[in-house]
């Protein structure tokens, strides 16, 4: 029996990671699991997968999840021990007994709860970009130090995992990192300051949470990306390089120094490298709904992104050579700025200029603790904000 937590249950990836627990069957146990504010979904999760601890953001929420439990009569003596806030989170970790923590919660919430995961040196399955955009150095340094293991749920840094177990990692070139383009690939620049939150919400081919997919449709997810697949697979900044792949069939690509390429393949569906983390080093079967049908790909394109028009990809390199803890502030202004579009503050425009002033503002020297680096989180969070408030971007401001 493999026994998994999981912080971030309620969110996309939590929830398509239980689906795959399903399907899994009794080969996996859920001991733990965490959410924010979707208290309503955690009870029901509970009900079903009765795991030992429950969490959930603060004090209120806890109360309702406790109400919400007792008004079920199916409870047939499960009583999990529900807690709140970080300290639930961490006790996801370090109370319960599990194999494997699934660090799915959103933002620098999960940030605490995986690194100590990491001390331990356990197994997580890692979603939560936020951990080595804002943490690499610490994460990676903790992880050599513990002999944690670190699997990536991202589809493209799964499958670069995955291509990565074709050669030896001084036989590797480049890494390329394939982007859908999301839904302004054809958009020009100067439309970009009418674009609605609706809008940007429409992305292609994937269904995720709000703030990635605003990510996405500004290429900030694919600059985290690309900062992330630096720290976890030990790459320098010119060895990875993005394409722009509409289709997002092939979710990335590994170059060796004899000139082979290997690709991996699959259908755009989260369950496929969440499936990969949980069973790894195993390939268990998965549902032939999910399988490629080849008749259907009938066109493979690839292209160069456009740095001009998507300045966030550009700011994520920089940030990699600045080092320290750049990427904190990168991460926690841009969280800022995508919620002050969705809220109709600011123009879509202008997300780049917030997180490029917010980064000029702070000193990101290197800092030597969670602690540190979650105060730093806050003060970049500060700046953002009052950038927006005291002096709002004109439509169409350029970083």
């Amino acid at each position: 029996m493999h026994r998994v937590a999981v912080l971030g249950s309620t969110g996309s990836i939590g929830r398509n990671t239980l689906q795959v627990v399903r399907e899994m069957g009794e080969a996996v146990e859920v001991v733990a699991l965490t959410a924010g504010a979707n208290v309503d979904l955690l009870v029901r999760q509970a009900l079903e997968f009765r795991p030992a601890l429950l969490s959930v953001a603060n004090e209120r929420l806890r109360d309702q999840l406790l109400a919400g439990l007792r008004q079920h009569s199916s409870l047939n003596g499960y009583k999990p021990e529900v807690l709140f806030g970080p300290p639930g989170n961490l006790a996801a970790v370090t109370q319960v007994e599990s194999e494997t923590v699934v660090s799915a919660a959103v933002g620098v919430a999960g940030l605490e709860a995986t690194f100590e995961a990491v001390r331990r040196g356990m197994r997580v399955a890692l979603a939560n970009k936020e951990v080595l955009v804002a943490a690499g150095e610490l994460v990676m340094a903790e992880a050599q130090r513990s002999g944690a293991e670190l699997l990536p749920v991202d589809s493209e840094h799964n499958a670069v995992h995955q291509c990565l177990r074709a050669g030896r990692r001084d036989e590797v070139e480049r890494l390329f990192l394939t982007a859908s383009g999301g839904p302004f690939r054809t958009t020009p620049a100067a439309e970009f300051e009418r674009i609605t939150p609706e809008q940007a919400l429409n992305h292609p081919t994937w269904k995720m949470g709000q703030r990635i997919t605003i990510d996405s449709a500004t290429l900030m997810n694919k600059g985290f990306e690309i900062i992330e697949a630096c720290h976890l697979f030990g790459f320098a900044p010119s060895e990875v390089e993005v394409l722009v792949h509409p289709q997002s069939i092939v979710h990335s690509l590994v170059e060796f120094r004899d000139g082979s390429v290997i690709a991996q393949l699959s259908p755009p569906d989260m369950k496929l490298p969440i499936r990969y983390a949980l069973s790894y080093p195993r390939r268990e079967p998965s549902d032939p709904a999910r399988r490629l049908r080849w008749n259907d790909v009938r066109q493979l394109d690839f292209g160069p992104p456009d740095f001009e028009k998507f300045p966030l990809l550009r700011l994520a390199y920089q940030v990699l050579e600045t080092g320290g803890c750049a990427g904190c502030v990168l991460n926690a202004a841009d969280e800022v700025a995508v919620e002050a579009f969705l809220e109709a503050r600011i123009p879509f425009s202008a997300i780049p200029a917030v997180v490029e002033e917010t980064l000029q503002r702070i000193d990101a020297g290197r800092v030597t603790s969670i602690a540190g680096l979650l105060a730093l989180d806050q003060q970049a969070r500060g700046w953002a904000r009052e950038l927006i408030e005291r002096s709002p971007l004109p439509v169409g401001a350029r970083p």
